[in-house]
């Protein structure tokens, strides 16, 4: 045990060694912010399925996976393996957005169709998003180290930020996209070698007959986050992002495939829980480390690997969108066109959000928190993209939709919202109806405007 602090240290330090060495470099624009290569050339399918696959395989996704799996067997798997169903939604809506608008990004098509304000809104809401990517996954990989907020905790997720920082800062979106590939591949092969650990030790059958289908045994939270995946994936800059960067055809294709991918793996890697559930193992809210720590010194490596490989996919792709949006998507909304100086405002922009977004690391914020109460609070998402066809340009629209779904997210989060609300007994039943009735009014709200829009020239025609 003496060499444990040296071999798992010795992890960031290669790590943040090898992918600087590894990154590309991009100076320009078009391969800072849209990942292209030096020729100008953009991103292949194989290589975007991968980075697509890989960005969303988030080190707080295993561990909330394994942690659910632990708590509801097979069903708390399928529950949390279901948002992954967001990358299909996201892929098929904004394939219906850029055949239809032509727009570049989501920003542009917001100013479009709903106006700056709603842009703004917009843009505001992604801003949070990317900033609780930044904790979120700093702590899983702080957690491998030492207690939440131990001296060994914090060091460790600043160490790793900074390794992450330094080759995101060197090549954007496209070390970013390029880095991902050896991520995607790294994950699948230890992902194999934990899985080999665990399933030999049960049958198939004693495995999946863990839990039990129910809206008190986790079922509640399978269908919030079936609610969830119609409105989850618009806010999220690190998946949306990719969207714009290939053709139409091959930016589906690979989200299709990738959002197909993402979810058979969050279920495989759900397993570890259930393996924890079935030995009686206590994870105490690390499911993945309790599992790794029962298999000795060896497995432990081999998860907090997974774990720092995870993380570091997705917080790269956090620093080149928050990047991107604050040089790029900001800008734009007031006016001005990008200059010479939006690749070093980017670089400013990624090291200002690395101190700024480990601050929640200082005081063990739950990861949970990060997906659904986010995903509450952008709840009006859904209609504005995905009935975005049955409008014209209606601001109102975006507002009565999206403000709706902010306030009950606040609500949730304030512990506002009324009883009567709650569907079914189990511990999601209150935010299974805040998602359920919330989403009703948000699209009502998204509706209501055309309403009066039709009214004039309803009686019009009668007349």
């Amino acid at each position: 045990m003496s060499s444990f602090p040296f071999v798992f240290w010795a992890i960031l330090a290669i790590y943040g060694v090898v992918l600087y060495a590894m990154a590309p470099a991009a100076r320009n624009p078009e391969g800072f912010f849209r990942g292209r290569d030096r020729s100008g050339r953009a991103t292949s399918r194989w290589m975007l399925t991968s980075s697509v696959f890989i960005a969303w395989i988030f080190a707080k996704s295993v561990t909330n996976a394994s942690n659910l799996g632990a708590e509801y067997g097979i069903v708390g798997g399928l529950a949390y393996a279901a948002y992954w169903l967001s990358i299909p939604v996201a892929g098929l809506a904004i394939f219906a957005i850029r055949r239809s608008t032509g727009a570049r990004g989501l920003v542009p098509f917001l100013v479009s169709k709903y106006g700056r304000g709603a842009a703004v809104a917009f843009a505001l809401a992604i801003l949070i998003r990317l900033y609780n990517e930044i904790w979120s996954n700093t702590e899983v990989v702080g957690g491998y180290y030492g207690a939440p907020g131990s001296v060994a905790f914090i060091v460790a997720a600043l160490v790793f930020t900074v390794a992450v920082l330094l080759y995101s800062v060197k090549g954007g979106l496209r070390s970013s996209i390029f880095t991902d590939a050896l991520h995607a591949a790294i994950f699948v092969v230890f992902l194999a070698v934990v899985l080999f650990l665990i399933v030999p030790k049960h049958a198939p059958s004693e495995l999946l007959s863990q839990g039990r289908f129910s809206l008190a045994t986790g079922g509640d939270l399978v269908l919030v986050a079936l609610l969830q995946v119609l409105s989850y994936p618009f806010h999220d800059p690190v998946l949306t992002d990719r969207a714009f960067i290939t053709g139409e055809k091959t930016m589906l294709g690979a989200f299709v495939v990738a959002g197909t991918l993402g979810f058979l793996a969050i279920l495989l890697f759900s397993l570890v829980g259930v393996h924890a559930r079935i030995e009686g193992i206590a994870g105490h809210g690390n499911v993945p480390a309790a599992v790794a720590r029962t298999f000795g010194l060896g497995a432990l490596f081999l998860m907090t690997v997974i774990m720092v490989n995870a993380a570091g996919s997705t917080l790269d792709s956090a620093f080149s969108s928050f990047s991107k949006a604050i040089a790029l998507d900001i800008p734009a909304l007031a006016g001005r066109a990008p200059g010479a100086g939006s690749v070093p405002l980017g670089t400013a922009a990624m090291i200002a959000v690395a101190i700024l977004g480990n601050i929640p690391t200082f005081f063990g914020v739950d990861i949970l928190a990060a997906t659904t109460i986010s995903g509450t609070m952008v709840m009006g998402l859904a209609p504005v993209f995905l009935l975005q066809r049955f409008v014209e340009r209606s601001p109102w629209s975006f507002h009565l939709s999206f403000w709706p779904g902010v306030a009950l997210g606040f609500a949730f989060a304030a512990k506002a919202i009324p009883a009567a609300w709650a569907i079914g007994t189990g511990k999601y039943a209150l935010l299974l109806g805040t998602n359920l009735y919330g989403l009703l009014a948000c699209t009502a709200g998204f509706l209501l405007p055309l309403a009066f829009n039709r009214a004039p020239s309803a009686q019009a025609a009668n007349r």
